[in-house]
């Protein structure tokens, strides 16, 4: 082989090997991102096959053939379970070692029965069905970032193109047996192809890890840490500049006596009463509404293209499911209620905030009745927010 191929070659790896560490760099700034960890496994995996690769180049040897199989194939298994991770947050393991395995036999049986040609046309059909499925991965994700992951897309594919071109180009010259490596054009295509489509991958990666990390940062801005919900903040700046319409419904609950729950079983049990009933609100909004945690024991609710008398029963039906959960603490039985304000049903646009102010009154309204029950601000005269909040 010329000098030129295996410079290229070398810069390969050596290009692979910056994309891995970029990659695990990522991964150790934000160990929750564990397709970064994946990816840089099969980077790695990646690289050594090169290497392997390279040896073969120099002497041709069955053996070292078969090593860059069973490097390169569970290395690009990696790079494809990571792209899965990235769109599902699950990692295909049982699939990456299945297809590793599998192609890995495929490849290495004709070069141990001496068809090296029949074995490396394998090998580069393996590695862009590998790409090529990495590549849908991403692309099926694009919505979380259409550029970077849109470029990120086309360079797999790109990359995974060459491949198929290798493939293309020993199967046109029909040699089962070559006792060398490939040596043609389209070797040589692929590896620029490779040496610039990994730099690429590369710098749009990192684009997409930092897009990623701040996206977070304003997910963790806007929710509450313990139940999940979104926090005070979040709420207001989503309804807070907005004109509430008669199809709009604004609920506000307390869990009642929530303080001695508190003071009896202490304040882990109390956090766990407030998980279950955001749990609680949860399962009964859509994803058109809004549930947020208002702060405390107080939570907020906005439901958007209700008919009249439809806020009401969904109120009711939290109330009663919440009052008939029971958890057992050490033994002993602790049972919940809250109490709902409900305001809906209006015959003109309000601002948020009025409409937050009416349901806010009325859950104070329905506490100095009894608590445990919902009370509608529509039937309420106005109530001074300062003589509410005595009833509390």
């Amino acid at each position: 082989m010329t000098l030129d191929y295996n410079s290229l070659l070398t810069a390969l790896a050596v290009s692979a090997a910056c994309l891995a560490i970029t990659v695990l760099a990522s991964w150790i700034a934000r160990r929750t991102e564990t397709f970064l960890l994946a990816c840089g496994i099969g980077l790695i995996l990646i690289v050594s096959g090169i290497f392997a690769y390279g040896l073969y180049v120099d002497q041709p040897n069955v053996t070292v053939g078969i090593v860059n199989f069973a490097l390169l194939f569970p290395g690009f298994a990696m790079v494809w379970g990571a792209g899965c991770q990235f769109r599902s947050g699950k990692f295909p393991r049982m699939r990456v070692a299945a297809s590793a395995a599998l192609t890995t036999v495929a490849a290495s049986l004709p070069m141990l029965l001496g068809y090296d040609g029949l074995a490396f046309i394998i090998d580069n059909t393996v590695i862009a069905a590998f790409l090529f499925a990495t590549a849908y991965q991403y692309w099926r994700a694009r919505s979380e970032a259409a550029v970077p992951l849109t470029g990120i897309t086309a360079l797999y594919c790109l990359t995974a193109f060459s491949f198929v071109l290798c493939a293309v180009v020993l199967i046109y010259q029909g040699k089962l047996v070559l006792g060398v490596a490939p040596k043609n054009w389209a070797e040589d295509l692929s590896l620029a192809v490779c040496i610039a489509s990994m730099t690429g991958i590369g710098a749009l990666s990192l684009a997409l890890h930092q897009w990623r990390m701040a996206a977070r940062h304003r997910i963790d801005a806007a929710t509450d840490p313990l139940t999940g919900l979104l926090n005070r903040r979040a709420l207001f700046d989503r309804h807070g500049a907005g004109v509430m319409g008669p199809t709009t419904a604004v609920l506000v609950f307390d869990i009642d006596h929530f303080k001695s729950i508190n003071d009896s079983f202490g304040h882990a049990v109390g956090d766990r009463v407030l998980k279950i009933f955001a749990a609680e609100l949860t399962a009964n909004c859509r994803l058109s509404d809004t549930v947020a945690r208002h702060g405390g024991e107080e939570f907020a609710m906005v439901l958007h293209e209700v008919m009249p008398g439809r806020a009401e029963i969904v109120a009711e039906r939290i109330r009663k499911a919440f009052e008939e959960r029971e958890l057992d603490i050490d033994g002993e039985l602790c049972k919940c209620t809250v109490s709902v304000g409900v305001a809906s049903g209006r015959t003109k646009p309000l601002p948020f905030d009025a409409m937050l102010s009416a349901a806010d009154k009325a859950l104070y309204a329905a506490k100095r009745a009894g608590r445990n029950r919902v009370e509608l601000a529509s039937h309420l005269q106005a109530v001074p927010t300062d003589t509410a909040r005595t009833a509390s």
